[in-house]
């Protein structure tokens, strides 16, 4: 933190790499604000539609952008940096973001800074408080990642397991879409996951060694069953729908935590974290501190706002870069995968 005769770190950061336009600003280390657009169109296709997407960000950028000012009550010639989300992502959302905050950043002759999206996701922990203390693991769990990491600071990390093909999130988004369910639908397989009977349908676990995932052969597998059962009962989702989501999610949540309880025996590490989209969800984040009640864990779950895509997380990201004075070239490309 800067001491009272340095100026203050005051940077407006932008998220854009899926289908949420978001802007934040950060002075000192503290959100000021944190603000987001989203885009309703994909409910109509069941699915982003990435050039949807990056139109939508082009409209929204700059009433988001402007909204984030002013109730920061920071003037744009206050700004100290601008940063935004460099990947992984979308590459036309990307590319609208990077744009903005390029052109911004050297209007005002400040530095840019690019930031890794599921790095920003990690240190959303350092937002608010309690921190988690280094090393930590944290378990990553968003729509298009799951992975644990080892955080030995805030920019050294080590992958102990990824997953091998699909996310967990996904595996969330398609069960909901073999439901019948809307877009997006892994929040409401949680909601209708809380009325049912979580062990009324047993699925398989996915058998994958060492610390790495695995959720297609449970995709499968779910879908399988479905059009089994629907053969007998044209009405068994219907009939069934609570059942089969809670039924699902707990064969998801299990599969996550096995492998963190494995990851936190191998290092000896306690102190645990979650982040990303999925840790959003209800039951993961009861079941990890449940978990960290018997493994004596200290666990680590970032508010509610901070686990989908937002600014806030980028700013923070954003923060620790630039007392390092990290920055990027105005040449520098974005990138859809890490």
């Amino acid at each position: 933190m800067p001491t009272k005769l340095q100026k203050d770190i005051i940077i407006l950061a932008i998220e854009s790499s899926c289908d949420d336009t978001a802007a934040a600003v950060i002075k000192n280390g503290h959100i000021l604000s944190n603000e987001v657009a989203s885009q309703q169109i994909h409910e109509l296709y069941g699915g982003v539609v990435p050039e949807l997407a990056s139109r939508a960000h082009q409209q929204n950028i700059v009433p988001v952008v402007s909204v984030a000012l002013k109730n920061a009550n920071i003037e744009l010639n206050e700004l100290s940096a601008i940063a935004f989300t460099k990947g992984p992502g979308l590459i036309g959302s990307l590319m609208v973001g990077s744009s903005f905050a390029k052109s911004l950043a050297q209007s005002l002759n400040i530095p840019l800074i690019g930031i890794h999206h599921m790095q920003a996701h990690i240190l959303a922990h350092f937002i608010d408080e309690p921190n988690p203390n280094f090393p930590f693991l944290c378990l990553t769990v968003s729509g298009g990642h799951t992975q644990i990491a080892k955080m030995n600071g805030h920019f050294e990390s080590e992958i102990l397991g990824k997953t091998i093909d699909d996310a967990a999130g996904e595996a969330f988004d398609k069960a909901a879409k073999m439901l019948g369910l809307p877009y997006p639908g892994g929040p409401l397989v949680d909601k209708y996951a809380q009325l049912g009977n979580p062990d009324a349908f047993p699925f398989p676990q996915p058998q994958i060694p060492n610390l790495d995932y695995s959720f297609s052969g449970l995709k499968t597998s779910f879908l399988y069953f479905i059009q089994k059962q629907e053969k007998l009962n044209p009405n068994f989702i219907a009939e069934n729908l609570n059942d089969l989501c809670a039924s699902m999610q707990k064969t998801i949540i299990k599969h996550l935590l096995k492998k963190l309880v494995l990851a936190s025996d191998q290092t000896g590490i306690k102190e645990i974290a979650l982040a990303g989209g999925v840790s959003a969800n209800s039951k993961l984040r009861e079941m990890l501190v449940e978990t960290g009640k018997i493994k004596n864990w200290n666990t680590y779950i970032p508010a509610f706002q901070y686990c989908t895509d937002n600014a806030a997380m980028i700013a923070m990201a954003a923060n620790y870069k630039f007392i390092l004075k990290d920055f990027e070239q105005l040449d520098t490309a974005p990138f859809a995968r890490s």
